[in-house]
C-alpha cells in the first residue's frame, strides 16, 4: 500500500496497486484531531488523466458512429500529433512519489501509441501504476500481455460489436482485471437496465462502470440523459439492491443521480468531480486542465515551458475549484455534490438545475 500525507491541506490518501483501491482520511485539525470532513483538494493531484493519444486511427471510419457511440473527443474530425515519449517521460518524472496512477486516453485507444511500451515501462520506473480504456478494435494478445504485465487494470468501452466481446475474452484470459465502460445516454438506457437485470453482462469482469453521456465533441445535446426521465429514475433506483451495486460503479458525474435517486447508498461514500481538486487532464501538446470534457479548453494552462505543479496552483485551476466551492451552497447536498460539473451543467442529474422538475431527494441521509 502506498501513502501520501498532505501537510497543506492534513489528510493522508492511501492507495493499494495490487486491487486499485484508493481511499482518503478525513482531515485534520492544527492539533491533530480528525474533524470529520473531506480535504476539498489536495496540493497536488493524485491521479493524472494523460492524453498519449493526439488522434485515433480507427477514426477516419467512423468506428465510434458505427458502434453507436458519440466521442466526446471527436476522433472522426479532429486531428494532431500523439504525445511524445520525452514529454511523457517528463510528466511522469514530475509526478513520482505524488502521484498514484495515469489513466493513458486521450483522442483513440492508447495501445496504439507507436511508444506504447515505453510509456508502460517509463509509469513503473517512476512508480506510477498505469491504467488505460480502449474500444478493443486492435487489441492483440502481444499488447495484453504488455497491459498485464505493466497495467493496474484496463476498461473496454462498451461498443457492442464482436471485437468488444473479443477484447474482453483476450484481457481476461491474460488474467487482466478487466472493466466495462458504458455510457449512460437516452439511447442506450434500456438496454442498460436489460442488462443488470438479466446479468447479461460478460462474465469474469471486474466491474461495470457507468458513464454520463455530455454533448461534448460528437456528443449531442439530445442524448443527454435527464431526471425527469421515468426510466432514469428506475436506472438510478436499480443500484439500492446490493447485488447490483457490487458489481458495478461510477463516473463522479453521477454523484447527483446517486443522491437524488437511490435511498441505501450512503452520501459520504461518494466522490464528487474530482477535476482541479483530486486530478487533472493533459492534451497530447501539454495543455493541463481540470478534465478531458473541457474541449473548449477554457481552463487550459500550457505546461511547455511550465510545471504541473504551476498548472495545479494557477488561477485558472482556481477558478474551476471555486464554481464548486460555491455552486448550490445552500442546498442540503453540496458537501457530497459541490453542485456537479462545472463543464456542462446540462448532465447534473438533479431537477434544480437542468430544468427537468424537482425530484424529492430519498436519500435517508438527507432528510
Amino acid at each position: 500500500m502506498k501513502t501520501i500525507w498532505d501537510n497543506k491541506y492534513r489528510f493522508a490518501a492511501s492507495f493499494v496497486p495490487s486491487t486499485g483501491f484508493y481511499f482518503r482520511t478525513d482531515a485534520y485539525d492544527t492539533e491533530g484531531k480528525p474533524t470529520g470532513d473531506d480535504a476539498f483538494m489536495a496540493s497536488f493531484p493524485h491521479l493524472m488523466d494523460i492524453g498519449i493519444m493526439g488522434h485515433c486511427i480507427h477514426g477516419s471510419g467512423g468506428l465510434c458512429l458505427k458502434a453507436g457511440v458519440q466521442c466526446y473527443q471527436d476522433g472522426l474530425h479532429k486531428f494532431e500529433e500523439n504525445m511524445t515519449f520525452e514529454n511523457f517521460k517528463r510528466i511522469a518524472s514530475e509526478c513520482s512519489g505524488r502521484v498514484f496512477q495515469f489513466a493513458l486516453g486521450g483522442r483513440g485507444d492508447p495501445e496504439m501509441h507507436e511508444d506504447f511500451e515505453r510509456i508502460l515501462t517509463c509509469c513503473r520506473d517512476y512508480d506510477i501504476i498505469p491504467n488505460l480504456t480502449t474500444s478493443g478494435f486492435g487489441l492483440t494478445l502481444p499488447k495484453a500481455r504488455l497491459i498485464k504485465k505493466y497495467c493496474g487494470a484496463a476498461a473496454v468501452s462498451w461498443y457492442r460489436m464482436p471485437y468488444t466481446q473479443q477484447a474482453i475474452d483476450l484481457l481476461l484470459s491474460e488474467e487482466v482485471t478487466t472493466n466495462i465502460h458504458y455510457v449512460i445516454a437516452n439511447t442506450t438506457i434500456d438496454e442498460a437496465i436489460n442488462l443488470l437485470e438479466n446479468r447479461g453482462f460478460p462474465k469474469g469482469i471486474n466491474r461495470v462502470i457507468f458513464l454520463l453521456h455530455k454533448p461534448v465533441g460528437l456528443g449531442s445535446i439530445e442524448n443527454v440523459i435527464r431526471i425527469d426521465n421515468p426510466k432514469v429514475r428506475y436506472f438510478f433506483r436499480m443500484f439500492d439492491k446490493s447485488e447490483i451495486c457490487s458489481l458495478t460503479g461510477f463516473d463522479s458525474c453521477c454523484t447527483p443521480g446517486l443522491l437524488n435517486m437511490t435511498s441505501r447508498i450512503y452520501g459520504a461514500s461518494l466522490d464528487t468531480c474530482e477535476g482541479s481538486r483530486y486530478s487533472a487532464y493533459i492534451t497530447p501538446d501539454m495543455k493541463m486542465l481540470p478534465c478531458s470534457f473541457d474541449q473548449q479548453y477554457k481552463w487550459a494552462f500550457d505546461i511547455n515551458n511550465s510545471t504541473i505543479e504551476e498548472a495545479w496552483n494557477s488561477d485558472i485551476f482556481e477558478d474551476f475549484r471555486d464554481i464548486l466551492r460555491n455552486s448550490c451552497s445552500e442546498c442540503k447536498l453540496h458537501t457530497w455534490c459541490l453542485g456537479g460539473c462545472p463543464i456542462n451543467k446540462e448532465i447534473v442529474l438533479c431537477g434544480t438545475i437542468n430544468g427537468g422538475g424537482l425530484v424529492e431527494t430519498t436519500n435517508r441521509i438527507c432528510n
